[in-house]
């Protein structure tokens, strides 16, 4: 790989300024789909745009504003209505559709065992109803900690129906570094955390091993190991700082001789940071019509 082009199928509209479009997740991810923590959900989305698999319980309504429960974050101040929620999320799966039929190198990040499902139909969502839209109903949703058979299946299974895109298809897998700040498992923080992430790097170490189309990426171990002594942590000893980002970019790039694209991750990881500026105060930088975001979306 000596050298790559990055996929962007959703990129803002015009008009928008940088800080409105990382406001509401432009910018950040190949298709605006925000986080994608777990396994399980990779497979859904895919599942999903191929019309194969509805999620239960779509839209998530908060204070009458109405959100995508799949991505409740890429709207700070939701649409006004389910059916809008509803469009959006249709022109949404096209864009998801683009990338996975263009990709020729899939780089995805392991990142959670943990999330919350709906009991009855196992669709799995990437925020626990109730925190950012929608309600908790322990009746309707539980909680869900996968297990490495599980992960392990589910990215086997993503694995087929990519290369049934593309023969070629080559895949770059990472562990998050990131570790858990809260957990509904019942354990201490640190267990779960320590659990999570020794789970998803064993499932790592088992794909790359087994498929030589599989490569991993040891990011997890360059912010992680004990010998940089916690440098590339900001001071709460979660965030991944900029030099922690800009040494594990500078190694990737390197091993695949490409250097160029350096400076747009390292300015990718600032865009994370405004990002999740603006959801912890809830202040957005421009006054968005979601009407119009839906006609530039159509063209």
């Amino acid at each position: 790989m000596s050298g790559f082009n990055v996929i962007d199928a959703e990129p803002p509209p015009k008009g928008f300024s940088d800080q409105a479009a990382q406001s509401f997740g432009y910018k950040l991810y190949s298709a605006r789909y925000s986080n994608i923590y777990t396994v399980r959900q990779l497979l859904q989305i895919l599942d999903e745009a191929e019309g194969k698999f509805q999620p239960a319980i779509p839209v998530w309504e908060k204070g009458g504003r109405y959100f995508d429960a799949m991505r409740p974050n890429v709207e700070p101040e939701g649409l006004e209505s389910a059916e809008l929620v509803m469009e959006h999320r249709k022109l949404h799966l096209e864009k998801v559709l683009t990338v996975f039929n263009a990709a020729e190198v899939f780089i995805f990040t392991f990142g959670l065992t943990e999330a919350w499902i709906h009991k009855e139909t196992g669709t799995v969502y990437p925020t626990a109803p109730g925190t950012i839209a929608g309600t908790f109903d322990p009746t309707i949703f539980s909680f869900k900690n996968y297990r490495f058979a599980e992960i392990l299946d589910d990215f086997q299974n993503f694995r087929v129906q990519m290369i049934k895109r593309n023969p070629n298809m080559r895949f770059v897998i990472t562990t998050s570094p990131v570790p858990l700040t809260a957990t509904a498992s019942g354990q201490h923080v640190e267990v779960a955390s320590c659990y999570s992430k020794s789970v998803l790097r064993a499932v790592c170490g088992t794909l790359a091993e087994i498929f030589k189309n599989v490569d991993y990426f040891p990011s997890y171990e360059i912010i992680t190991s004990i010998n940089n002594r916690g440098i590339y942590f900001e001071n709460n000893k979660r965030s991944v700082s900029s030099a922690g980002v800009e040494t594990a970019m500078s190694l990737f790039m390197q091993k695949h001789g490409a250097l160029a694209p350096l400076a747009d991750a390292v300015s990718q990881e600032k865009v994370v940071k405004k990002r999740l500026d603006v959801e912890e105060t809830g202040k957005l930088p421009d006054a968005i019509c979601e009407e119009a975001l839906l006609d530039a979306f159509r063209k």
